[in-house]
């Protein structure tokens, strides 16, 4: 049986409690200069991985960089998530924003974390896992976390939208593509690699899960000069500086 610890035994280390799962390290960089720490935090070794420790508003919380990817992002949170006692996962990082909803700078949080291309293709056209009568592909954020979050980021003066965030394995790199999802998942707001993975890891803890991204670029043809990877991480630092930590904990279930 494994055993879950609050902390590491190391003294004065924060008990963690949100974890937060980016896929590369300078999404991790900017979280943590957001949550205010100048020097480099206490790291903990995780297989595969580092956590690293941090705390703001009284919040222990732990920022892990998994990969990129829904597998690498689920299999990251899922040991974290059973060595660590955890209230509350989010998935984090830059994304790409669907116009006109989602420019580019913004902050998006999910109302729905949504594996988008987990499926089929049939005569009719695309069917998900949940049609084919294999699983979900969709994980609902608590509705009272998304609006505290979103409301104390507009408070911030930062630009916000909510809708739903989906998970590719595939970047879209065209605009029949782009059309094609906003088409079937109407009201999009972003397009991430790793939301779905980390939200089916906190379901197997029976933990609940958000994620919130900031637009880099627009999802659309593929046209890497136009990304602003730069301003997205700037307005990542901005989100996790103004998140309402305490209340975020308060208004998520308890299993």
């Amino acid at each position: 049986m494994t055993t879950r610890t609050s902390d590491t035994g190391q003294p004065g280390l924060p008990q963690a409690r949100l974890l937060v799962v980016v896929a590369v390290e300078p999404e991790a960089e900017a979280v943590l200069r957001g949550l205010g720490d100048d020097a480099r935090p206490p790291s903990v070794p995780l297989p595969g991985g580092v956590l690293h420790r941090a705390r703001r508003a009284g919040t222990g919380i732990d920022v892990l960089a998994a990969g990129v990817g829904p597998a690498a992002a689920a299999a990251g949170a899922a040991t974290a998530l059973a060595l660590h006692r955890y209230d509350l996962v989010v998935s984090a990082g830059i994304a790409g924003g669907f116009a006109p909803h989602a420019p580019v700078g913004s902050v998006v949080v999910a109302d729905a974390i949504v594996a988008a291309d987990l499926g089929a293709e049939t005569p009719e056209g695309f069917a998900d896992v949940t049609a084919l009568g294999f699983g979900t592909v969709r994980h609902t954020p608590s509705p009272a976390a998304v609006l505290a979050a979103a409301g104390a980021l507009r408070a911030a003066g930062l630009a916000v939208a909510t809708g739903a965030v989906l998970t590719v394995s595939t970047v879209t790199g065209s605009a029949g593509r782009a059309a094609e999802l906003a088409a079937r998942h109407p009201g999009a707001a972003a397009e991430a690699m790793e939301g779905f993975g980390v939200a089916e890891a906190a379901a197997r803890h029976g933990l609940p899960a958000l994620e919130v991204r900031t637009v880099s670029n627009a999802v659309g043809p593929r046209d890497r000069s136009a990304w602003r990877i730069g301003e997205a991480l700037a307005a990542l630092a901005g989100a996790f500086a103004a998140l309402p930590y305490p209340e975020l904990l308060k208004e998520v279930p308890r299993g």
